[in-house]
């Protein structure tokens, strides 16, 4: 099908001045790897989100597979997280052994709080995972407020969310764990792929240079010659006596060169895109049966722009958006719990109604950063148009 505003991969686009940083990279970088604009992106980055530690790796996924490996989980071990999120939050617990719990989302925020989470916590109860799902930052002091008594650990999937915060704190800085993206779909890209991994406890920041890079690491004392006994040293990296699994994901020289570019206008674009669905929204607060999730400060970046069609009536006004008006909105993030996947590993059942709720009734309108002024007044215009014909 043809569309005449499309549901974009791709977020944003490059500036000259990003475009020449990359060129330069690609040019002057020594080695292409591991080399200093990984140390510059991990230093900017961490000023930036107010974390101890930043470590960049190749996806989210793969910041999400450390953190998951660092949780030190057993067979038996629960991890809490919502059924209403992408995969890669719960599959990498699931590889290792975990039992998905799926807490249920509140259904104005669309986010898990600490009253969904309170509710499945149990006595086995090892991690908690929260999506700051669509760009909006759960409650991340009252959700810690309830993991740090009973010694569980945050996970922080901030992968929509960067640049957002409550209190001065960003997100992905609250919890043991913070996950960043830079997707394509994401508010900044890193040319496709790209993620970051916030830790706090030092423990963790030693180790993960190493797992992340096919276990390399120091000799444990100084080499005769820089080539003698070996160019580096190799070891399995152990926590609390357990041998750690170790991988390759570490980001490009050019990635991170382009990353650290890109944090110097993240906040200008998330201020761009809440601006634009402030005035979206508000266009439509004559049509109640299109719920939107309205923010007006820096704890929603609107990564998307999403809605509850209160009507039952969402599968024919996405197809009129897109058969008579060439809009192409979506549908995101089919509960967990019914994928046939989760079903096989025993992770079918899920008590979560207003997830469930809102998923069977939401749509997700284009909203990508490069959407032009009079793309998105177009969006606007066929949406009044087929809210009047339903």
């Amino acid at each position: 099908m043809e569309f005449k505003v499309r549901f974009s991969g791709r977020a944003h686009r490059y500036t000259d001045e990003e475009i020449a940083t990359v060129a330069r990279a690609m040019q002057d970088a020594e080695p292409l790897t591991q080399g200093g604009h990984l140390a510059a992106f991990q230093e900017k980055f961490r000023a930036y989100a107010g974390v101890p530690h930043a470590f960049a790796v190749h996806t989210a996924t793969a910041a999400l597979e450390l953190a998951a490996e660092l949780c030190l989980l057993k067979p038996g071990d629960e991890v809490l997280m919502p059924s209403h999120t992408y995969t890669s939050s719960a599959y990498p617990f699931a590889k290792r052994g975990a039992k998905l719990v799926w807490a249920d989302i509140d259904p104005a925020t669309r986010v898990v709080s600490a009253a969904t989470l309170g509710e499945r916590i149990t006595g086995r109860t090892r991690v908690i995972v929260v999506p700051h799902l669509y760009g909006f930052c759960a409650d991340m002091p009252a959700i810690l407020a309830l993991a740090k008594p009973r010694r569980i650990l945050v996970v922080e999937d901030a992968a929509q969310s960067l640049g957002t915060e409550i209190g001065g704190v960003h997100s992905g800085a609250f919890a043991d764990f913070g996950v960043f993206s830079f997707h394509s779909h994401k508010n900044v890209s890193t040319l496709g792929e790209g993620g970051m991994l916030a830790v706090r406890d030092e423990r963790y920041a030693r180790l993960i240079p190493a797992l992340r890079h096919n276990g390399h690491c120091d000799f444990p004392s100084p080499q005769r010659e820089y080539w003698i006994p070996a160019m580096s040293n190799l070891d399995l990296p152990e926590l609390d006596g357990r041998r750690l699994n170790v991988v390759n994901c570490c980001l490009g020289e050019v990635e991170c060169a382009l990353g650290a570019k890109l944090l110097e206008r993240i906040d200008a674009i998330n201020a761009d895109k809440r601006r634009r669905a402030l005035a979206f929204i508000d266009a439509l607060a004559d049509r109640p049966e299109l719920e939107f999730h309205r923010v007006a400060d820096r704890r929603h970046n609107y990564h998307l722009l999403a809605a509850r069609l209160a009507t039952g009536k969402r599968d024919e006004f996405i197809r009129r958006m897109a058969g008579v008006h060439g809009v192409q909105c979506v549908v995101q993030y089919y509960p967990l719990n019914r994928y046939a996947y989760y079903e096989k590993l025993g992770f079918g059942e899920a008590s979560c109604p207003y997830a469930d709720d809102f998923f069977d009734n939401m749509v997700s309108f284009p909203f990508q950063h490069s959407l032009g002024d009079a793309e998105l007044d177009y969006v606007l215009g066929a949406t009044r148009k087929v809210l009047a014909s339903l």
